[in-house]
């Protein structure tokens, strides 16, 4: 049985249960009616299921409904092997089987008393009601039930699982490979080449280093069946290279900085805590590219609109003007990297109107139907979007154009998605092997001593 928050999050969950049966209560058709109005994601999910259930019932009378529809004869684009199981329809009135300890008819109550009558109907049967609410399932627990999340969208069974991007070399890396090793310069960087993969989980544009005297930073540059070739990841710290007035501070911000200012990476996931400097870095790198380099035409930023604490309502203004209260940890970086090009007032007024006409704010509710061209997307607070929607938003870039996923999976807004479930948890983890995309997990804060504190003790 399945509850509808479920269909609202996956609409090809009817088809993702393989050999059993499903089985929808008349109260889930009736939350999905209810819903199916408006523009958001959620909606489109839910006429998206109408349609399918559309497809399933076909001309079907009241009696085949009863006796169960097979879900292997509609063709659906959700992949995964055709499932064999049949689809029944609530078609007729149950009894209340609720106990007194549950008063009131509201729809999570109805959909308990429904599994309650079919464990009774059909005793041979192991009913399990499929739900995203821990609240229902906990009630459908207390009342017998059997009840389960659901788990088709989850990435890995743990986050701790997910892959990081950057990697410690054994300590006999260099002795183990002295004799089948090349290197070479070429465009002012240092490549060298192995008969062997370096470490044994090898992806393109991963980050390895060395320790002690034999001290190295390289980028995993390509990989074939035989060989590995690894790039001299170019020195950012401070007195060396900058990138619009920003210097690295530690391992994984220069290792994130080599991706950002990498053209041949087209797409880059940045992970960390709270001030760890994803967004700083993101945005220098992309000033860095558009301003200087001239290799973008300008910087798309977007976010989803999910709020922390109680929603300040409608907005008025254009799509930036409503943007702007959402924009604020990127304003504030924005702040810190035109503060240093000018020390007088009217300098910094002259460059942020110039920067602020080769940045452009957008919402995630209008990228449906759009295409970027040569354009520098920076996307902040990744990991409150789905997997869908970020395959939406993906799926709208254009050549010659990068886009970076920015997020914290330990601080999740949007309801019904967890660390293993959300969608910059699955980019990250499907587009490991792509040999145009790379991935760093930043561990140290650099913000100050106070936000330290914070993260590790409050």
């Amino acid at each position: 049985m399945l509850d509808t928050n479920v269909l609202m999050h996956d609409p090809g969950a009817l088809f993702r249960f393989q050999e059993h049966d499903i089985y929808l209560p008349m109260v889930v058709l009736e939350e999905l009616d209810s819903a199916k109005k408006g523009l958001s994601e959620l909606s489109r999910n839910v006429r998206q299921v109408s349609r399918f259930l559309d497809q399933i019932i076909g001309d079907a009378d009241t009696s085949r409904i009863s006796q169960g529809l097979r879900l292997s004869n509609v063709t659906h684009t959700n992949g995964g092997p055709k499932p064999n199981g049949c689809l029944f329809l609530q078609t007729q009135l149950m009894a209340d089987q609720l106990p007194d300890t549950l008063p009131g008819k509201n729809a999570d109550n109805s959909i308990l008393g429904t599994a309650l009558s079919l464990q009774k109907e059909f005793p041979d049967k192991e009913i399990t009601l499929v739900s995203k609410d821990i609240n229902l399932r906990i009630k459908a627990r207390i009342l017998g039930i059997h009840t389960e999340d659901y788990y088709n969208d989850k990435v890995l069974d743990d986050a701790d699982l997910l892959y990081n991007g950057i990697q410690l070399l054994p300590e006999d890396f260099w002795e183990k490979h002295s004799d089948n090793l090349a290197s070479w310069q070429k465009n002012k960087h240092t490549y060298y080449k192995l008969e062997t993969k370096p470490v044994e989980d090898c992806y393109p544009h991963q980050c390895l280093y060395a320790e002690g005297n034999n001290q190295l930073e390289a980028l995993v540059e390509s990989i074939d069946e035989d060989t590995t070739k690894l790039r001299l990841a170019t020195n950012y710290r401070a007195g060396h290279n900058s990138i619009w007035g920003i210097n690295a501070r530690n391992l994984e911000q220069n290792f994130a900085i080599n991706l950002l200012m990498d053209p041949e990476v087209e797409l880059v996931t940045l992970l960390g805590a709270a001030g760890t400097g994803k967004t700083l870095l993101a945005l220098a790198a992309g000033l860095q590219q558009t301003m200087e380099t001239k290799l973008y035409r300008e910087i798309i930023i977007t976010r989803v609109t999910v709020p922390v604490g109680e929603d300040i309502g409608f907005l008025p203004g254009t799509e930036e003007e409503k943007m702007a209260p959402w924009m604020g940890a990127l304003l504030d970086n924005l702040e810190v990297l035109t503060n240093h090009e000018e020390h007088n007032e009217w300098g910094r007024a002259a460059t942020a109107d110039l920067l602020n006409k080769r940045i452009k704010i957008r919402s995630l509710n209008f990228m449906r139907g759009r295409t970027f061209l040569n354009r520098y997307i920076i996307v902040d607070e990744a990991q409150n979007l789905t997997s869908k929607q970020m395959k939406t938003l993906i799926s709208r870039v254009g050549p010659d154009s990068k886009m970076i996923c920015l997020g914290n999976i330990a601080q999740i807004d949007t309801p019904y998605l967890t660390e293993t479930t959300s969608g910059l948890t699955y980019v990250v983890d499907r587009s490991k092997v792509w040999k145009y995309s790379g991935h760093i997990t930043l561990k140290r804060g650099e913000r100050s001593r106070l936000a330290d504190f914070a993260s590790d003790h409050l």
